[in-house]
């Protein structure tokens, strides 16, 4: 009987660490979508506020910056191409750790979880295709 019980007990310890890693990382995407919208913000702010002569400020940690506008800018612009990188991977590992809590639990694995769009390459092959 002492083996049943640690038995179970092994089993739902790992049930429980792949759960909470599905939750650690859907906390991670939350996260760096917020970061992502308040830097869509940003660049919104700076492209309709100011002339493109001017400096403006930008805090780095703890600390406010005079940096010209472009620079700034561009700055921002590559800090959000990082994000949008950051969060597809993110959420191509997700459909991975989500498969495996369900293999562990025994569930089947989620049908049409791993679709993916067609890219535009793709969208325009098969408008083309049916326009003939």
């Amino acid at each position: 009987m002492d083996t049943d019980a640690q038995r179970v007990l092994e089993y739902l310890t790992t049930v429980e660490e792949a759960a909470e890693d599905v939750l650690t990382t859907k906390q991670q995407i939350v996260d760096l979508d917020a970061k992502r919208n308040s830097n869509r913000e940003a660049l919104s702010a700076l492209r309709q506020d100011m002339a493109d002569s001017e400096k403006v400020k930008v805090c780095f940690g703890n600390m406010f910056i005079k940096f010209p506008k472009t620079q700034t800018v561009a700055l921002v612009q590559r800090d959000q191409e990082q994000l949008d990188k950051e969060i597809n991977d993110l959420r191509k590992v997700l459909k991975a750790k989500v498969n495996h809590l369900n293999e562990i639990q025994g569930k089947p694995e989620l049908r049409g979880y791993s679709l993916s769009p067609l890219s535009s390459e793709e969208i325009r092959a098969v408008d083309v295709l049916l326009k003939r």
